[in-house]
C-alpha cells in the first residue's frame, strides 16, 4: 500500500480517472462520428492517429537524445511548470522560453523551404486553430487538459527525484501523442505555444494566411494547464513519501 494522505489518494485516483475517460471515449467519439460521415474539417482518424503518433516519437526522441542536456523541455508551457515548481530558474526559462520560439520558427522556415509554398497555401503549415464550430471557451479548455495531462507526466516521470528517468521519454512522448490524438480534431492539439507560433509567422510572412486571431487560445490553454499540472503534482508529492520534488 502507498504512504500518504488519503485526500491525495482520492485526487490521485479522480485525475487518473478523468483522463482514463477524456482520452479513451474521446478518441472512441472520434472514431464513431467519422465512421457515420461526420469528417471534421480539422481531417480524420487516420490523418489525426498519424500526426499523433509523429509529435509523441519526436518527442520521445528528443528528451533520450538530448535529456541530459537541457531536460527537454521544448515546450515553453512546461517550461512554466518548471518554474512554478522551483526546478529551473527564472533566468534558465527566460533563456528556454526564447530557444524554444526560436526552434519553433526554424522548424516551420524549413518545412516551407523543404516542401515549397504549398506547405503554406494549402496546409497553412500544419498551424492550429480551432475547428468549426468549437467555441473559444471549448478550445481554451480542450488545450488546458491536454497541456495539463503532458505536464503531470514530466512531473512525475522526469522531474520527481524517485521516478525512473528512463521511462520519462515514452510516457512523455506517449502522453503528447494521446493528447493531440483527442485534441487534433478540436484544436489542432497544440499543447505548446511555440509550436502554434512558428507555424503562424512563417505562415504569415510567405503570403499563407493571418491566423494571430487565435493565437492568445495557444497561449491562456496550454499556460494554465502547465501552472494547474505543476501545482498539482506539488500539492500530491508534500505528503506523499513515494514522491520527491
Amino acid at each position: 500500500m502507498m504512504k500518504g494522505n488519503l485526500s491525495n489518494k482520492f485526487l490521485a485516483e479522480l485525475i487518473g480517472t478523468f483522463f482514463l475517460v477524456f482520452i479513451g471515449t474521446g478518441s472512441a467519439v472520434h472514431g464513431t462520428l467519422l465512421a457515420n460521415g461526420h469528417v471534421g474539417a480539422l481531417g480524420g482518424f487516420a490523418e489525426w492517429f498519424a500526426i499523433s503518433l509523429a509529435f509523441g516519437l519526436t518527442v520521445m526522441v528528443g528528451i533520450y537524445s538530448l535529456g541530459k542536456i537541457s531536460g527537454a523541455n521544448f515546450n515553453p508551457a512546461v517550461t512554466i511548470g518548471l518554474l512554478i515548481s522551483g526546478n529551473i530558474s527564472l533566468r534558465d526559462s527566460i533563456g528556454y522560453i526564447i530557444a524554444q520560439i526560436i526552434g519553433a520558427v526554424l522548424g516551420s522556415l524549413f518545412v516551407f523551404i523543404c516542401i515549397g509554398p504549398s506547405s503554406a497555401t494549402v496546409a497553412a503549415l500544419g498551424a492550429t486553430a480551432p475547428a468549426s464550430g468549437v467555441s473559444v471557451i471549448s478550445a481554451i479548455i480542450a488545450e488546458l487538459i491536454g497541456t495539463y495531462l503532458l505536464v503531470l507526466v514530466v512531473m512525475g516521470t522526469a522531474v520527481d527525484k524517485k521516478a525512473d528517468p528512463r521511462a520519462a521519454g515514452l510516457a512523455i512522448g506517449t502522453a503528447v501523442a494521446l493528447a493531440i490524438f483527442v485534441l487534433g480534431p478540436i484544436t489542432g492539439g497544440s499543447i505548446n505555444p511555440a509550436r502554434t507560433f512558428g507555424p503562424y509567422l512563417i505562415d504569415y510572412f510567405v503570403g499563407g494566411g493571418n491566423l494571430w486571431g487565435y493565437f492568445y487560445i495557444y497561449i491562456i490553454g496550454p499556460i494554465l494547464g502547465g501552472i494547474l499540472a505543476a501545482l498539482t503534482y506539488m500539492g500530491l508529492a508534500s505528503n506523499n513519501s513515494n514522491c520527491k520534488i
